[in-house]
């Protein structure tokens, strides 16, 4: 690494990865910037993002629509300082040297906006404390 600080990177982790990782990464990515890598995948990964979580997101002023679900892999876990799940189980692998948190969260599919729209604000309130942890 060139860097003398490398960036500390972080994987959000649910089951579609539709909904709550797509708006995790969204919020981090727009509150970090550059600072953080963001990584987000599912462990059963949807088809396309939940358009309800799109929406309650754009009203934010973040377009994620463009954002395509991913499948969870080893690779995406080692590569990741702080892994944050978010109702995917025991279907996450498991590191040593990680720091793994787990966000219990309401699951936004099959909701409508405004059902997604407390989701989001809780989720925007956790990645707040998570930038100033990582950021300093």
């Amino acid at each position: 690494m060139s860097d003398s600080t490398p960036r500390p990177s972080v994987l959000f982790v649910c089951v579609h990865n539709a909904g709550r990782s797509q708006m995790a990464a969204a919020f981090l990515t727009h509150l970090a910037g550059e600072k953080v890598e963001v990584r987000s995948a599912g462990s059963a990964p949807a088809d396309t993002v939940n358009p309800a979580v799109v929406a309650a997101m754009d009203e934010v002023g973040i377009d994620i629509s463009a954002e395509t679900p991913k499948i969870l892999t080893a690779e995406a876990v080692q590569a990741s300082d702080v892994v944050i799940t978010m109702g995917c189980g025991d279907t996450c692998p498991v590191f040593p040297g990680k720091r793994y948190l787990d966000w219990q969260l309401d699951d936004p599919a099959g909701q409508g906006v405004d059902a997604v729209r407390p989701i989001r604000d809780d989720i925007e309130h956790r990645i707040r404390a998570l930038v100033n942890d990582l950021t300093g």
